[in-house]
């Protein structure tokens, strides 16, 4: 069996039923402890990361360990998906909870859910070629598709709901303060 197998084996197939529940009961868990103190809201997430092989890195977040690698024609063994690949599943894996988490605040019913995520990069800033640009993605798209009773109409509101909550969105979509230091 395969990594993946085995993660995907470990994910429990719930009905729409349990999933509803257990999106109800998350949000009321959390509106109850942030009642009882806004501190309760504030999360610091750490993960860590050892370089193997040419240019791949071992990630430890918790309990979880995953790598990350360059395909050959950026040094790597591409026996991982890359740090940008990463990044967009990051925001790929993030609509889709923040779909299924608003979906069920507006009573809306989303039967299957698919995101896909596009970058566009340019890589002369990378290798030093030309510093005017950016190093990163200079254009990235997203494309929801949803299947569900509900009205178009409904799923464009979820959709503009969904990008004004969403936390990996927002850091694609804005600047946000980071500092670097050598340990």
């Amino acid at each position: 069996m395969t990594l993946l197998q085995e993660q995907l084996a470990g994910v429990a197939d719930v009905t729409a039923a349990e999933r509803a529940q257990r999106l109800t009961d998350a949000g009321t868990a959390w509106n109850e402890r942030i009642a009882a103190d806004d501190a309760n809201a504030q999360l610091t997430y750490r993960v860590s990361g050892r370089g193997i092989g040419s240019v791949a890195t071992e990630i430890r977040a918790g309990k979880h360990r995953f790598l990350v690698d360059e395909p050959g024609a950026l040094a790597g063994d591409d026996v991982a998906a890359s740090p940008v690949e990463y990044a967009l599943g990051a925001l790929v894996s993030c609509q889709v909870v923040v779909y299924r988490l608003y979906a069920q605040a507006l009573g809306l019913t989303i039967d299957e859910i698919e995101i896909t995520a596009e970058g566009d990069l340019d890589v002369r800033k990378l290798f030093g070629i030309d510093e005017s640009g950016r190093a990163g993605f200079h254009d990235v798209r997203v494309s929801v598709d949803i299947t569900g009773p509900d009205g178009a109409e409904q799923y464009e509101n979820l959709r503009a709901v969904v990008d004004a909550h969403c936390p990996v969105l927002d850091l694609f979509a804005a600047p946000v303060p980071t500092s670097s230091v050598l340990a």
